[in-house]
């Protein structure tokens, strides 16, 4: 199969493909591998590859036979490397498949290689000191987003059509908007973090995967959903199949829409008339949309900072863990300026303070989901600007403390978090992009605790009033040489 072929499919395209045995999963990864050496040298987000071990049956589930890739951290892969995006993980292999890992592996997927991150998913931008910057194919000079933008960037590239993903305060749903694709964050306990965790950064993290097309984010959302055993949290399991979602009709729905960022971030022109654009569409499909008054019950700064010390009081844990295991230091030898910030701000924590910031979840996660009481669902831009010129989220950043850096980045992403800390679902959808410079805007839409359903409904209809597969960026695999 040539890649011109290859990238014209989505996952659900070419696993049928499979099954009706018009080309072997063998192909399909050589297309792959091929994919990867056109484009990788341009974006640098693919960061090993490695020959698949398993054997998929075809037809066995809606995606074997997909080639496939994993994110540098959140899922283990025996005997292969997870390296964190860090320095300090540098060589790490895992022992074992973690339990993601082995729904990947039963879903007949052909794990290949691994995606970048920013070091220890710990930013907004794809920028390691490990394996360097990750560039967005739609504008070689911006950013591809973090800390899913490996992955984003590989699947808007078209070396495989899904990759696997992670959010903890938007680290998917932001790749997803820069680069132009679907990404569904999954409710809080929808997808296992077992069994070497049983919840990362208190509960804020989640998995998922970033897809060109909704059919596919549903499709493997099916197939990673459900408990394993001493799991803390589990979602309830889904009425039908999240795949038979995407074709059914959402009905009327009263949508909510948020224009500017909380703590008084200010949307920018592009953005907001993209957001405009958005309303226009679904009034048209019928749906009922007003500005909305969605509080999260607390004061901004309060809020980032319940969430600074949650999240640096979690990475301290980490680093010292990582450090025991590999006997290496905690110092600007090992760890990125940004993380070491976020190390020492996180030895500061008190319980006290750790026990008050859980309690702070609580409170917003209560205040949240009364609005959907009013809504079905609230709408926002993913991001209040344009994917950033590469660099930028990190410029003077050696002068931040840890709870400057979190401020930094809830500045930079001002609409996301607040759905890792209620659990509950979100997603970015490419509705439209900016006629000026021709680069993706994402809108995010986000609904009750375990109502993914939902919204794999209305992205289906919206995918398929106001396509998105057709266009490409400048990055492309399925380009033939001189295009």
């Amino acid at each position: 199969m040539k890649t011109a072929e290859y990238v014209s499919f989505d996952a659900v395209g070419l696993a049928e493909l499979v099954a009706a045995g018009e080309v072997t999963p063998a192909e399909l990864e050589a297309s792959a591998r091929e994919a990867v050496r056109k484009v990788n040298p341009q974006i640098n987000a693919v960061v090993e590859t490695w020959p698949t071990d398993d054997r998929p049956e075809p037809g066995s589930s809606p995606l074997a036979g997909v080639p496939f890739l994993i994110k540098d951290i959140g899922v283990a892969m025996a005997g292969r490397r997870m390296e964190l995006g860090s320095r300090l993980a540098a060589g790490n292999v895992a022992g074992a498949d973690s339990f993601l890992m082995r729904r990947f592996r039963r879903a007949g997927l052909a794990t290949f290689g691994r995606t970048a991150t920013p070091e220890l998913a710990y930013g907004i931008t794809t920028e390691s000191a490990l394996y360097g910057a990750t560039r967005n194919p739609w504008d070689l000079e911006r950013s591809a987003g973090g800390s899913s933008g490996g992955a984003a960037a590989a699947v808007a590239a078209g070396v495989v059509p899904i990759a696997h993903a992670t959010d903890a305060a938007g680290s998917l749903r932001i790749p997803a908007a820069c680069n132009g694709l679907f990404g569904l964050k999954p409710s809080r306990g929808r997808v296992s973090m077992g069994p070497g965790a049983d919840e990362v950064f208190s509960g804020l993290a989640v998995q998922g995967s970033v897809t060109r097309t909704v059919r596919d984010s549903a499709a493997l959302l099916d197939l990673m959903r459900g408990p394993e055993p001493g799991d803390p949290y589990s979602a309830q399991q889904p009425s039908r199949p999240y795949a038979q979602e995407v074709t059914r009709p959402p009905g009327t729905l009263r949508i909510g829409v948020l224009a500017q960022g909380w703590g008084g971030r200010r949307t920018t022109a592009p953005v907001a008339a993209a957001l405009a654009r958005t309303v226009r569409l679904l009034e048209s499909l019928g749906h009922r949309v007003e500005e909305a008054e969605a509080g999260l019950g607390t004061d901004w700064q309060d809020f980032v900072l319940a969430n600074a010390r949650l999240m640096t009081a979690n990475l301290t844990a980490t680093v010292d863990e990582l450090a025991a295991a590999f006997g290496r230091p905690v110092d600007s030898s090992t760890l990125e300026p940004v993380t070491l910030a976020g190390y020492r701000y996180g030895q500061q924590v008190s319980g006290a303070q750790f026990a008050a910031a859980l309690a702070h979840r609580n409170h917003v996660a209560r205040s949240l989901a009364g609005h959907f009481d009013r809504y079905d669902m609230l709408l926002t831009p993913t991001l209040p600007e344009l994917p950033l010129p590469l660099g930028a989220h990190t410029e003077g950043a050696e002068a931040l403390d840890g709870l400057g850096w979190i401020e930094r980045i809830n500045d930079l992403s001002p609409f996301t978090l607040a759905f890792n800390v209620a659990g509950t679902p979100a997603m970015s959808v490419p509705v439209t992009d900016d006629a000026a410079t021709g680069l993706p805007i994402g809108m995010q839409f986000a609904a009750a605790y375990g109502h993914e359903g939902l919204l794999f409904r209305l992205a289906g209809q919206l995918e398929e009033a106001s396509p998105w597969s057709g266009r490409t960026p400048g990055v492309w695999a399925g380009d033939e040489p001189g295009h």
